[in-house]
C-alpha cells in the first residue's frame, strides 16, 4: 500500500535518509508529483528532482517549523 500512497501523493516529503538503502530509497521513484521536499544532512541523489532541499538535520528543521 505504500508505493500505492506515494504514488498518488500530491506532496512527498522525506527526511533523515540519504536515499541509498533500500526500501526507502526505492520508493521515491514511484512518486509522480512534482513537489518532493527532502530534508537530509547531505546532498541525495535526488536533490535535483526536488521542489525543495534542506539540507540540515531534520530535528533542527522541524523544530523551526513549529516556532
Amino acid at each position: 500500500r505504500a508505493v500505492e500512497y506515494i504514488h498518488d501523493a500530491d506532496v512527498l516529503i522525506v527526511g533523515g535518509t540519504s536515499l541509498t538503502v533500500y526500501p526507502a530509497a526505492g520508493l521515491v521513484e514511484y512518486y509522480r508529483g512534482d513537489k518532493l521536499i527532502l530534508i537530509n544532512k547531505s546532498e541525495t541523489q535526488y536533490n535535483q528532482r526536488a521542489l525543495l532541499t534542506f539540507n540540515e538535520s531534520i530535528g533542527e528543521i522541524l523544530s523551526k517549523a513549529i516556532e
